[in-house]
């Protein structure tokens, strides 16, 4: 834990001084702030879980619809609708994990999709709460100790936070009495009750805090959108990149889900450039491979034949 915290604080202190070099090359790295962010929250309860979510668009989505209808309709600081967003996302979570924990395996991913949908076609269709299928535009925030919160700098630290508490989070729920049950769950569920672990309860919480981090990112991409559009914020794809981020990387592993999205976003764009029309065949192509021949992700696979040879020299000796 303690090597965990320093990588991450070195990590930190080098990405708070990117944006004081000048560059203006600021959107790419704040959609990689994000993925890490977004990709480390949903890892709680798809990695340490096993819980595999394809809804979790529905908490971005939460989070930018909050920032954005507060601030235009209702005149709320940014900073009071995310907290409002957490709160009613996590809400959300525990009956969402109530009804559908149940289920195993591809059945509770449908669920959530089925459920993601479901908000999406009431953010549509309920004109007075969201403003309908055409969206709403956030003109003027208002500043935060002189900070503009329409600025690319100020979003580029937001997301750097963002991405830094998801990471603090997983560090200590990796070493900590939640995250042993959590594994135990997603290894044997009825062996882990026979050791008197409650696998509802465990993954609840998982569940919930997967949900209020996600939440928190969601709000700080509203702020970088400008412009909620609900087609855009809860599309099924959104979803499908969190998760396959995570899996990328390496589900069940504190910086696995980070690698994942620093080697996504960046692949995406450099696609996007080079291959210009056929940038999505070859980034899906990149996925594939990776799935076919790394199955636990790229620092799943590090670590696991790094354990396999410990191991090995151990017996040896």
């Amino acid at each position: 834990m303690k090597r965990d915290l320093i990588i991450l604080g070195i990590l930190i202190l080098a990405a708070a001084l990117y944006p004081l070099t000048g560059s203006q090359f600021l959107a790419i790295p704040i959609m990689a702030l994000l993925f890490v962010g977004w990709a480390t929250s949903w890892d709680i309860l798809g990695g340490w879980t096993g819980q595999v979510s394809l809804g979790h668009v529905a908490f971005v989505g939460l989070g930018a619809y909050f920032v954005a209808v507060g601030a235009e309709h209702y005149g709320l600081a940014p900073w009071w609708t995310i907290l409002m967003a957490i709160g009613c996302a996590m809400v959300l979570a525990f009956i969402w994990g109530t009804l559908t924990f149940r289920l195993q395996g591809v059945y509770f991913a449908m669920s959530t999709i089925a459920i993601a949908e479901i908000i999406r076609l009431v953010v549509i269709n309920e004109n007075w709460l969201s403003g309908g299928a055409t969206g709403v535009f956030i003109i003027s925030l208002p500043t935060i100790m002189g900070f503009d919160l329409l600025n690319k700098v100020t979003q580029f630290y937001l997301a750097l936070g963002f991405a830094a508490v998801s990471l603090l989070v997983v560090i200590s729920l990796a070493r900590s009495r939640l995250g042993y049950q959590l594994r135990a769950v997603r290894e044997d569920e009825q062996s882990a009750m026979a050791a008197g672990i409650n696998p509802q309860r465990a993954k609840l919480l998982a569940f919930v805090i997967s949900a209020g981090l996600t939440t928190l990112g969601g709000g700080i991409y509203g702020l970088y959108l400008s412009f909620m559009e609900p087609d855009v914020l809860f599309n099924l794809f959104f979803s499908v990149q969190i998760a396959l981020t995570a899996i990328v990387g390496g589900r069940g592993t504190v910086w696995g889900p980070a690698l994942g999205a620093v080697i996504l976003v960046s692949a995406s764009e450099m696609f996007r450039t080079t291959f210009a029309q056929a940038n999505m065949l070859v980034y899906g192509v990149l996925i594939l491979i990776v799935m076919l021949f790394l199955q636990r992700g790229i620092l799943g696979e590090i670590l696991y034949h790094r354990i396999r040879r410990a191991y090995a020299n151990r017996t040896q000796g």
